[in-house]
């Protein structure tokens, strides 16, 4: 875990001082990007053959937090780029990988949307794609750009099963891709999750891969062959994480000098201080540990051979779901608790605040994923193909 999660930890001077920076430009500065480069971060989690070192899931989700506690719009790059590029690297077809990681020298980052925004008109040799898509994470420094799309054959979308569309994504060189940003927002200013569209762009198949796929043609760790549904889940239980955690952090060591409007006694001193900071770290580490044992039983059944089956998928997504509904109640009482430090423009806790509030509206980790899982538990529903 060291390797990986050091990388990470190496950057924390450099995140810091460029975390206005990042806000200012909309998009991760080029330093920081430069030494995710240069640190090998950027690459390590892609598969061997793509420069990846094929971390384990602890590892991810120890490197996200880390990354996340450091600065959120870091971490939010972090869960963004990483599992896109991952994604790419393991499920290419030969002809793809060598055109979009071999000609590069696997110096290629990978941002966009996943979700099938787009269709695709089947053509001889691939799709004719045209589409727009929103929060495109990541893309302000991306050499190509995920699409998802709806494959459509004479005008009619295809199915793979019933009630079940085919679905997949392409990987678009950026000159490709017409940006229209529209990413003017509260929190994870850093990001560059950039509105973009194209309009009937040839996509050779080479260059697609099905959304739900779980068949790598490349790395040998079990997260290749748990999809990339599973990796995502991850990301954002440890961006949650890290983000509060940074705001605990914040706020503890704050304690020791605060002292509020009419109360001479430091912040520390307040029994309903002490109440609150030893329940919310408790909450925090119970989080964590849920999202640790849900991801590592899954990956262990997969190293040993077995099916991921609906109930071990389910299990992860509700862990990330219950993280960051923990996360985010942490947050909101290290803020309150903070006082009118926390508001200043600037420091951590009120970016951290900002960021929080922004990551956990994302769908990926929404109530409904929530009821997903329970009908799952409850055998109203054998599985659900989105977690």
């Amino acid at each position: 875990m060291t390797d990986v999660l050091d990388r990470a930890r190496g950057m924390r001077k450099l995140v810091r001082d460029e975390a206005a920076e990042s806000e200012r430009l909309r998009t991760l500065s080029p330093a920081i990007v430069d030494e995710m480069w240069a640190s090998g971060l950027m690459s390590a989690f892609n598969p061997a053959e793509a420069g990846g070192v094929e971390p384990s899931f602890a590892e991810m989700i120890e490197t996200w937090l880390e990354m996340a506690w450091q600065d959120g719009s870091f971490g939010w790059i972090g869960i963004a780029n990483l599992p896109s590029t991952f994604a790419a690297a393991s499920y290419l077809p030969e002809q793809g990988f060598a055109e979009v990681f071999t000609a590069h020298d696997n110096h290629v980052t990978i941002g966009g949307q996943y979700f099938p925004n787009g269709q695709g008109t089947a053509v001889d040799g691939g799709y004719r794609l045209t589409g727009a898509w929103s929060f495109g994470s990541g893309t302000g420094h991306s050499a190509y750009v995920a699409a998802g799309f709806l494959p459509m054959d004479d005008g009619e979308m295809r199915w793979i099963a019933e009630g079940i569309p085919d679905m997949r994504v392409a990987f678009l060189p950026r000159e490709e891709v017409v940006f229209t940003d529209g990413w003017h927002v509260q929190g994870l200013k850093g990001t560059g999750s950039y509105d973009y569209n194209v309009a009937d762009v040839f996509v050779p198949e080479y260059r697609t891969i099905p959304l739900f796929t779980r068949e790598p043609l490349r790395g040998s760790s079990p997260a290749g062959r748990m999809g990339l549904m599973p990796v995502t889940a991850a990301g954002h239980a440890a961006f949650a994480l890290g983000v509060a955690k940074s705001m605990l952090d914040d706020v503890e060591e704050l304690a020791a000098t605060k002292v509020r409007m009419s109360d001479m006694a430091t912040l520390a001193s307040r029994q309903t201080f002490q109440k609150g900071l030893a329940h919310h770290v408790a909450a925090w580490r119970a989080a964590r540990l849920l999202v640790l044992d849900a991801f590592t039983t899954a990956e262990a059944a997969v190293a040993a051979g077995n099916e991921l089956t609906p109930r071990l998928r389910a299990d992860m997504r509700v862990a990330a779901v219950y993280a960051t509904d923990t996360a985010r109640e942490c947050a909101e009482w290290a803020h309150l608790a903070a006082g009118t430090t926390a508001i200043r423009e600037g420091s951590r806790l009120e970016r951290g605040f900002r960021d929080i509030y922004t990551g956990t509206q994302h769908a990926f980790i929404s109530e409904k994923v929530a009821m997903d899982v329970a009908q799952i538990w409850l055998g109203i529903i054998d599985d659900q193909f989105g977690l």
